[in-house]
């Protein structure tokens, strides 16, 4: 009976593993159909008969996004949304332009890994681990360097030179999602209590205000 457990055990551990990513494709292709009413776990295919080479094609990483924000960085996505082909594959892209010390600010990416290239400049990047530990892993990057910023955890890059950097982001899902921590926290609808976030972060109730109101 020893044995049999362990292979169910194994199975279900594998199972696990499996799931905990986008789902494999069971077909040459599935790209998705937005416009479908039904609902289900990612997007629905369109008709293989329909499909066309605008369903697999994208354009324009090659322009610089224009940088309004306060931080610094504009990020252009090409994700399902974008290239409907992408459904049920798992990867998807992101350029990163940045200001002279611009920031993209500290965020996670819930369902993906994320592996970035510098293309132009120099950045100073990291991530922090999970609790209790909390380390800080960090790297100053140039021109040509890479760095691996491991699912769902705490991330940020900071150009750090002073003239423009650009930054290509591969991700392991076809929707990795982002959650940009101060504006997840201060800016949520509706707020946060301030009596929460004061305790949170040990500080005056007033103080939380005034970031809230920011966002």
């Amino acid at each position: 009976m020893a044995a049999p457990l362990f292979f169910l055990t194994l199975l279900a551990i594998t199972c696990s593993v499996a799931w905990a990513s986008d789902p494999s494709p069971l077909q040459d292709f599935c790209v998705a159909d937005p416009n479908s009413p039904v609902k289900v776990n990612g997007l629905v295919c369109k008709d293989p008969k329909l499909v066309e080479p605008k369903d697999f094609f994208g354009s324009g990483l090659n322009v610089a996004a224009e940088i309004t924000n306060p931080v610094g960085s504009q990020v252009t996505p090409v994700n399902v949304v974008q290239i409907p082909g992408l459904n049920t594959l798992g990867i998807s892209l992101a350029r990163i332009d940045f200001a002279p010390w611009g920031i993209n600010a500290p965020h996670t990416h819930p369902r993906a890994s994320e592996i970035l290239t510098v293309l132009e400049g120099t950045l100073l990047v990291g991530f922090v681990t999970s609790n209790p530990e909390n380390r800080l892993i960090t790297k100053t990057l140039n021109k040509g360097d890479l760095f691996v910023f491991p699912v769902g955890l705490i991330h940020f890059q900071q150009n750090i030179g002073y003239g423009p950097a650009v930054a290509l982001a591969a991700l392991s899902s076809q929707n990795p999602g982002v959650v940009t921590i101060a504006n997840a926290v201060f800016g949520s609808k509706p707020d946060i209590s301030t009596d929460i976030l004061a305790k949170a972060f040990q500080t005056d109730p007033a103080i939380i205000a005034d970031i809230q109101a920011k966002f």
